[in-house]
């Protein structure tokens, strides 16, 4: 199902000032995305913007009362922001398919909307879970990431957007921010094959980064820091200095496969320099 975006500002005009939209990209999110939606049934309106789905994705977000737009790939960036643009309330929420609002969270927020909230945008703390367990110490939690927002505000020099990069994408905002106090809580990794096969994707995507940025490790000093020395120093520093040790045989996975990540990533880059030294000058 699609629908024409204009008339977006009509109707938020007529909207009372706490409306909230929620906006969420998806592809082959059958197994999460029924969490998700339930704990957002308090929204006004929730906009799915699918992106080439196999499975009973699609059904599933129409079965739940979303409003179901179908496009092509842009990457992280592009696709969040074309559901954002879709979305017609005063505030915006912008979800992943394997992410909910705790219920304490979703109390917080139906109870600060109506309240003239200050901020123009709030901070959601994210409680990682890996292999099932909330990874708590090593710097993954609090984890806070800017999702909720008004969509338009006169203290705005420009509308809130993510970011045109190709992973780790972030909210651009300008203006006032506070920090809920409860939690958004992340199914990010369930099986270590998921783990491994994302983070083969990330380091690929975030090897390009580092290709545009110019760190391509050319000499052998600074390949030898970045593919070996910078993952296992951020292995201790995580792992053993800010407490990862703590969060048992799942702590200790993460952050050995997350160094290998990094090193992943470094690599990657080099080798990509090394393939096409000109597109890399």
């Amino acid at each position: 199902m699609s629908s024409d975006d204009d008339g977006g500002e009509t109707m938020t005009s007529a909207l009372p000032p706490h409306t909230l939209s929620v906006a969420i990209i998806t592809r082959d999110e059958e197994e999460n995305l029924s969490r998700t939606l339930t704990s957002v049934q308090f929204a006004n309106e929730v906009i799915v913007l699918d992106t080439g789905s196999t499975d009973r994705t699609v059904e599933i977000a129409r079965a739940a009362g979303a409003t179901v737009y179908e496009e092509e790939w842009q990457g992280f960036a592009a696709s969040k922001n074309s559901a954002i643009a879709k979305c017609t309330s005063t505030w915006v929420l912008s979800l992943d398919a394997d992410e909910e609002l705790s219920p304490e969270l979703q109390l917080q927020i139906k109870r600060l909307l109506p309240s003239s909230p200050r901020a123009d945008a709030y901070y959601l703390r994210r409680r990682n879970l890996f292999l099932g367990r909330w990874i708590k110490r090593g710097g993954f939690y609090p984890d806070a990431k800017l999702r909720l927002f008004r969509r338009t505000a006169a203290s705005f020099t420009s509308q809130p957007r993510f970011e045109n990069r190709p992973v780790h994408e972030i909210i651009a905002f300008d203006g006032r921010a506070d920090t809920l106090d409860f939690d958004l809580i992340h199914h990010a990794y369930p099986t270590l094959e998921v783990y491994i096969e994302h983070m083969d994707r990330y380091s690929s995507l975030g090897s390009s980064l580092l290709v545009e940025s110019g760190k391509i490790s050319r000499s052998w000093p600074a390949f030898i820091c970045r593919v070996f020395l910078v993952p296992q120093l951020g292995f201790v520093w995580n792992y053993v200095f800010r407490g990862g040790f703590m969060d048992g045989r799942e702590g200790l996975l993460l952050h050995f496969y997350h160094a290998t990540y990094t090193s992943w990533k470094y690599a990657k880059a080099w080798d990509a320099a090394r393939r096409n030294p000109v597109a890399s000058s």
